[in-house]
């Protein structure tokens, strides 16, 4: 029986991980004996722990606790504590998820102690490499062995960095093969859309009316951490729900709440904490979250999961990053890259607002892309 050793440690890769759990209790329990390790790198019961209870994801075998820290000691002690877990269980190979300090830690023990790295979202770039998430993402698709890549963007970016089409097995790091798969995230949102539905109580208890409010997610510590940018956006955000008498509902991720009253100019943060159309909502579960974005008017971001979900539910998506990973749906108009710059936020809402055609190819897959991963993880290690 193959044994799967599947890392996470934050929010999106608990999401990602219910879609390749879910496969493999429905199709091939017979054959996969998975063993989930949550590095702890969320430690709020909101930011992880509700996630496995909604969704349905097998409880962690080992959790690390890690918790926040500096990017060099939290990726050291996940390195240090996934190594023992590898000694003491032999995986067949070690799953990993998108980006984040986790994905890089779990990288980097596997392929130091010879296990096979599968890397899910491989291919992904911002080119921007003052991103931690960019140098994790490089690098741990460069110490893998299988690299499952959502689009053909990623597919393309893979192989202008060395990655060849035409290897033969036997694969090893050295002789890696890459996979154009689709988005796993895709399943999810095709999966649990129905369900959400039972969590739209959470938009009546927030006084959120169906799209009257934009949606707006903040983590990123390039935005949260920056003083001039974090005024920026919610210069913007107080601009235009003060002009356009439109509701902001803004789930505080813990970073962002921590640094709101510290990083906003006091006048700033006095008005908007007071201000009735920007409501500030505690940390939403995955289902909360679906509830919000497909009932939402649109959605500014600054997260690449939320840009895509933006699309799963056709809502047109602004993005509070100079860049994204997501170039198919800035080039098909679903997404319009804003950065922190007020005029341009309130421009693309103005666009936006105006109704114009957009379309929703199908980027992403049909939605059985965990399935397709897990029947290739299979046949090829």
């Amino acid at each position: 029986m193959l044994k799967i050793l599947t890392v996470i440690g934050a929010r999106p890769q608990i999401i990602k991980a219910a879609a390749i759990s879910r496969a493999i209790s429905n199709h091939f329990n017979k054959t996969v004996n998975e063993i989930i390790l949550h590095t702890g790198q969320h430690y709020d019961e909101n930011m992880s722990d509700v996630f496995f209870k909604e969704m349905g994801v097998p409880q962690p075998a080992y959790n690390l606790n890690i918790g926040s820290g500096m990017h060099g000691k939290q990726t050291a002690q996940m390195i240090s504590g996934i190594e023992e877990i590898i000694v003491k269980e032999k995986p067949s190979c070690i799953v990993i998820y998108g980006d984040t300090n986790s994905t890089l830690a779990g990288a980097l023990a596997g392929s130091k102690l010879h296990i096979p790295v599968v890397h899910i979202e491989a291919g992904m770039r911002s080119f921007n490499k003052q991103m931690p998430e960019e140098i994790n993402r490089v690098l741990a698709d460069h110490v893998s062995t299988l690299l499952f890549t959502s689009t053909k963007t990623g597919w393309q970016n893979l192989m202008k960095e060395g990655f060849k089409s035409d290897n033969t097995p036997p694969w090893s790091v050295s002789n890696p093969n890459v996979f154009l798969c689709g988005d796993i995230m895709f399943d999810n949102s095709l999966y649990f859309a129905d369900l959400a539905v039972k969590k739209e109580s959470f938009l009546k208890k927030n006084r959120l009316e169906p799209r009257k409010y934009i949606l707006v997610t903040i983590h990123r510590d390039f935005n949260t951490d920056d003083p001039i940018r974090l005024n920026n956006l919610f210069s913007a955000f107080d601009e235009i729900s003060s002009s356009e008498n439109i509701v902001f509902a803004i789930p505080l991720h813990p970073r962002t709440k921590k640094l709101l009253p510290v990083n906003l100019m006091p006048g700033l943060f006095k008005k908007v904490s007071r201000c009735e159309n920007i409501r500030f909502l505690p940390p939403a579960s995955y289902l909360e979250m679906i509830a919000l974005e497909k009932n939402s008017r649109m959605i500014m971001t600054d997260s690449g999961g939320v840009q895509k979900e933006a699309f799963f539910f056709k809502k047109p998506c602004i993005t509070l990053r100079p860049e994204t990973e997501w170039v198919e749906l800035v080039e098909n108009g679903n997404n319009i890259i804003a950065d922190d710059d007020i005029e341009k936020i309130a421009g693309a809402f103005r666009y936006f607002s105006g109704g114009p055609v957009i379309t929703y190819p199908p980027f992403y897959g049909n939605g059985k892309t965990a399935e397709f991963i897990i029947e290739e993880v299979i046949k090829n290690l």
